[in-house]
Formats: structure tokens, C-alpha cells, sequence
């Protein structure tokens, strides 16, 4: 299951992956196209438009016709709440 929020102007996918929460920037490396309308299987997201993949954990691209990664988000779960940190890693 995933959702989309905004971080300070980025879309973010935020993915819930048996209760561990991953969060990408939600916008394929190869056509800007959102990521959280793609299927998941384990911890891999495939666009839905080309079918790229892209590892949930490190934003690595996975498969042709993407190549390049994208952005990663720290995450954490306080008090119930699933807390995204503006600053992503590539």
C-alpha cells in the first residue's frame, strides 16, 4: 500500500511494506511519472507507465528504461504517526 504526500515541494511515495514504512520521491527517473501508482512486489516498486523498477530502500534503479535512482526519505513512526524527513538521499 502506498500514498503520496508533499515534503517541502517534493512528492514523496510513501510505501508501507509490512509495517515497515519507505518513503521515494514519487516520480520515475525515466518519464516523470508517479511512482505510487505502481505495483509493489517485496520491497520494489514497478512504474506503472513503463515498468521500470526501483528499490524501495535505496532508490536504486532496478531495471531498463529507468537508469538513474531516485531520491530516498529517512522515515519514522512516533506516537502513532509516520514522520517523513524533508532531506533525501541519492
Amino acid at each position: 500500500m502506498s500514498t503520496w504526500i508533499d515534503v517541502e515541494g517534493i512528492p514523496v511515495a510513501v510505501f508501507n511494506i509490512h509495517g515497515d514504512f519507505l518513503a521515494i520521491e514519487d516520480e520515475c527517473s525515466h518519464e516523470s511519472y508517479p511512482l505510487s501508482d505502481g505495483d509493489v512486489e517485496a520491497d520494489t516498486v514497478i512504474c506503472a507507465k513503463h515498468g521500470a523498477q526501483f528499490s524501495l530502500r535505496t532508490g536504486e534503479a532496478l531495471s531498463a528504461p529507468a537508469y538513474e535512482p531516485v531520491g530516498t526519505f529517512p522515515v519514522r513512526v512516533e506516537n502513532g504517526r509516520v514522520q517523513v524527513r524533508g532531506s533525501c538521499t541519492e
